[in-house]
């Protein structure tokens, strides 16, 4: 793990076998707020979408489910799937939201998907607050063993001492860190955040809504919490301030792991060292190449990611299905990578190339699923159709690297693409004889447009030159301004 901290922003990197796999950033000007709690108000009721829109303090107001709404008159509230570590239930049969929640209505809530586009953030009153071993449900009471603890002994274990130590009507999840863990560091982690749940509490009554009630770690502290464990080898960070915090944070729940923090001193940037400021540009490339020659095409839609699988230069050294094997089991791979790094979510369509073996496309599909079992995010892998399709769904918590590094394009908006040089030559023949229709006097004009579209004029356009002359009665003097946009042009009489 790579921490690079500057005044601006802080990146974090996850390389595994020296590639790039994940990588988190935040800028100090919009930093995330996911996990973040407020004291919010309900502003409307939506029975027909079974949803609510809470004023929170933001832009927007942010989206409820009614999935995501305590019962308040029951004691044991929703269930939460195991893995949960931001509130977000399973679905299960609940109340109607009108009966639950009544515009005015003041609620505590806390953001588990940052807003996105013209979508406010989402919410829930699940409330859930992590440490390193536990996740406290404060208004669920139920105990769950994180999925990725696999030992059915431990996992029993776990189970006996976590409800032990968790008094109604708190709830608490072990997260995969806890493996392992002894009674008393379950204590000590329960006790830590029981305190804390008391402090929002006592904070939200003496407010009213809207109110920022409480934040989570910084996003070094975060993941470090959540990701550093022994399975890394070493965590570099470039700030003296960063590395004493999470020297200190570490100290107090897992001490061996101190001595694999190392604080980096060179003068050349952590990450520019480690080449990773290559290999972020091109996670905003659509075509991904693969070490055969085959390469991915990645598109984000608003309903979908598209990812196309291409043989490219790669023809195999024996029959057309053994190459077509191996490039699939090279493109999973990478795909896999590339949704981590990119954190792709929602519906993930996957084009592979067509394989008539049924053994191939199991083969291929064994692969995908186990390199879906590196990523922390909760996914559904459908089986590979018989045209090769593979259909992914993955659930989003963060802004994805695409839109924190980028924006829409003010020229193409967002289509990706704009208009041919034919087009726009035409385009300055119609205005032409539109000024010509209005009654304007003939005689010469003046073009001031894009260099490209000034050149074309000139010489594989001519045509249509010549006849806005022969129209005008005049000559069309051309004036290349390459602050022009392309399809941009002013037509003036001189």
């Amino acid at each position: 793990m790579l921490i690079e901290i500057d005044p601006h922003q802080q990146r974090i990197a996850v390389l595994e076998a020296d590639r790039l796999t994940e990588v988190f950033i935040e800028r100090r000007k919009d930093s995330g707020m996911v996990g973040t709690i407020f004291k919010g108000r309900v502003n409307r009721v939506l029975p027909g979408m079974q949803a609510a829109f809470v004023d929170i303090g933001l832009d927007r107001d942010a989206f409820l489910y009614v999935s995501d709404v305590v019962d308040l008159e029951s004691d044991e509230g929703e269930e939460h799937d195991e893995t949960a570590l931001l509130g977000v239930p399973d679905e299960t049969e609940t109340r109607a939201i009108e009966e639950l929640l009544n515009p005015g209505q003041e609620i505590l809530v806390q953001v588990t998907k940052d807003a996105l586009g013209n979508k406010g953030a989402r919410v829930t009153t699940n409330i859930t607050l992590p440490s390193r071993s536990l996740v406290l449900l404060p208004t669920v009471h139920h105990v769950g063993i994180s999925r990725r603890i696999e030992d059915e002994v431990e996992r029993e274990r776990l189970r006996e001492l976590v409800e032990s130590v968790v008094q109604p009507p708190h709830g608490l999840i072990v997260r995969t860190a806890g493996e392992g863990r002894a009674l008393e560091e379950l204590e000590s982690d329960y006790r830590y955040l029981r305190a804390l749940w008391d402090e929002i509490q006592r904070t939200a009554a003496k407010v009213t809504s809207p109110t920022l009630i409480h934040r989570d770690l910084d996003l070094a502290l975060r993941t470090v919490r959540d990701l550093f464990n022994d399975e890394y080898t070493s965590l570099w960070v470039d700030s003296e301030d960063a590395y004493a915090r999470i020297v200190e944070f570490l100290g107090k729940v897992q001490p061996g792991l101190i001595g694999r923090v190392r604080l980096d001193r060179k003068e050349a940037a952590l990450f520019e060292r480690f080449n990773l400021e290559r290999e972020i540009e091109a996670a905003l490339s659509s075509k991904v190449w693969l070490k055969s020659g085959g390469y991915l095409v990645i598109n984000q839609t608003e309903a979908l990611v598209a990812i196309d699988v291409n043989t490219g230069r790669y023809v195999g050294s024996s029959s057309l299905e053994e190459t077509v094997l191996k490039t699939n089991l090279e493109a999973v791979r990478e795909i896999v990578r590339q949704i981590r790094l990119r954190d792709l979510s929602g519906i993930l369509i996957i084009d592979l190339i067509d394989m008539v073996e049924e053994v191939h496309r199991e083969e291929v599909y064994e692969a995908l699923a186990e390199e879906f079992k590196k990523d922390r995010a909760k996914s559904k892998i459908l089986k590979i159709s018989e045209f090769g399709v593979v259909e992914v769904t993955r659930k989003r918590s963060r802004t994805n690297i695409e839109r924190v590094l980028t924006r829409r394009c003010p020229y193409c908006k967002g289509s990706g693409r704009i208009k041919t040089i034919s087009s726009v030559c035409l385009e300055v023949r119609g205005e032409v004889l539109r000024l010509l229709r209005t009654g304007r006097r003939t005689g010469d004009l003046m073009l001031r447009a894009h260099p490209d579209i000034a050149s074309a004029l000139q010489r594989e356009e001519r045509a249509v030159l010549d006849e806005i002359e022969s129209a005008v009665g005049g000559q069309l003097l051309i004036q290349g301004d390459p602050l022009l946009h392309q399809e941009r042009f002013d037509l003036t009489e001189v």
